[in-house]
C-alpha cells in the first residue's frame, strides 16, 4: 500500500478531530477524500504529510512511518494544502527552482521545472510574479510545487478552487493522467468531480468513517433511495422519521423534503397515512436518482448512519 492508515486518532484539547480511522490508498488509483467542514479531512491530510503528529494510531507512506520517519515520507510526497501558501514577490519560474533546491534536484531543477510548468499550463505566466497572478494560476503553481520532486503519493486538498471551468477540466485531466502511475489522494466540495474521476472514495463525518468504497460500489451497497415530496401545509419531520424504513428527512426551504428511506421498504403508503392523519394532501411525489451527492447528504447528515465499507 501507498498510504496506509490505521486506528488513526487526534485530539485537541478536549475535541477529538479525527477518530479511529483506517482506510488504505494504492497506486495507479484516485482516492476521493470527502466530508463536511470540520468533518477531519485537513487534519487527516496534514498528519499524513508530517505537518502535526496523530494522537493514536498510525501512517504508513510507502513503507515509512510519519512520526518515525518524516524525512522519508516527505520525500515522496507533494502536498497542496486548502490554503495555498506561496511566495508573492518570486516570480513563478523563480519559486519553482527554489522548491527545486529543498529538494536537492541539482542538475535536474532546470528540466523539471521546465516540465512542471508545461503540465500545469504555467508557460505564458512564468516570467510574471506569483502575486500578479488570478487566484486561478496560483492554485496552478502550487500544484506544480507539488510536482516539481516528481513524488509517488500526491495529497491535494481542494486543488481545483479558485479555477474557471476550463481550468478545472484540464487540472481534472491533469490529476487522472497523475493517478496512473502515483497514489492521488485528494478533497473536493464538488461531488461530481469526485465522482467523474475517483477509483476509491472515503468519506469521514464528525471524524469517523462512513464509507470507504468505489463509485460503483457505493452506489450498489448504499441501499437507500430517496423521494422529493411535498405536501400543501407545514409538515412535522419527527414524524416522517417515525415512517417505517425512512433513515433520514431534509426539509428544503420551499417546504418539500428530501427522504432518504431503505430501498427494501417502500414509504409511499407511510406518507399517505402521515398526510391523511395530519389532515394534508399530497402534491408531489418524485423519485430521486440516486448518485454520489444524495448518498453524501444521507451518509453526513443522519443521526444514525451507517458505515459502508
Amino acid at each position: 500500500m501507498s498510504v496506509e492508515v490505521k486506528d488513526l486518532t487526534k485530539v485537541f484539547a478536549q475535541q477529538t478531530a479525527v477518530d479511529s480511522i483506517s482506510f488504505s490508498a494504492v497506486k495507479g488509483k484516485i482516492t476521493g477524500f470527502l466530508g463536511p467542514n470540520g468533518a477531519g479531512k485537513s487534519t487527516t491530510m496534514k498528519m499524513a504529510t508530517c505537518f502535526i503528529p496523530p494522537t493514536s494510531g498510525s501512517i504508513l507512506v510507502c513503507g515509512y512511518d510519519v512520526v518515525q520517519q518524516p524525512m522519508e515520507v516527505k520525500k515522496r510526497v507533494g502536498y497542496l494544502p486548502e490554503h495555498n501558501p506561496l511566495y508573492l514577490d518570486m516570480y513563478v519560474h523563480e519559486y519553482l527552482a527554489f522548491i527545486s533546491s529543498l529538494h536537492k534536484l541539482g542538475n535536474l531543477t532546470q528540466s523539471r521545472v521546465k516540465e512542471v510548468i508545461g503540465m500545469c499550463g504555467l508557460s505564458i505566466e512564468q516570467n510574471k510574479k506569483i502575486g500578479a497572478l488570478s487566484k486561478g494560476y496560483r492554485q496552478r503553481v502550487g500544484i506544480a510545487q507539488t510536482l516539481i520532486h516528481d513524488p509517488e503519493v500526491l495529497i491535494l486538498d481542494e486543488p481545483t478552487t479558485g479555477l474557471d471551468p476550463n481550468q478545472i477540466i484540464e487540472i481534472r485531466k491533469l490529476i487522472k493522467d497523475l493517478g496512473r502511475d502515483k497514489t492521488v489522494i485528494f478533497s473536493s466540495h464538488i461531488l461530481q468531480e469526485v465522482e467523474a474521476i475517483c477509483d476509491q472514495v472515503i468519506i469521514i463525518n464528525k471524524g469517523k468513517l462512513v464509507a470507504d468504497a468505489s463509485v460503483k460500489e457505493l452506489l450498489k451497497l448504499n441501499n437507500i433511495a430517496c423521494l422529493h415530496v411535498r405536501f400543501n401545509g407545514a409538515l412535522d419531520p419527527v414524524q416522517l422519521k417515525v415512517i417505517e424504513g425512512v433513515s433520514n428527512v431534509q426539509v428544503q426551504a420551499d417546504g418539500s423534503v428530501y427522504i432518504h428511506y431503505n430501498i427494501d421498504q417502500p414509504i409511499q403508503e407511510g406518507l399517505m397515512r402521515y398526510a391523511t392523519s395530519n389532515g394534508l394532501q399530497l402534491q408531489e411525489m418524485k423519485q430521486v436518482e440516486q448518485n454520489l451527492e444524495s448518498i453524501f447528504r444521507t451518509l453526513t447528515t443522519s443521526s444514525t448512519n451507517a458505515e459502508l465499507k
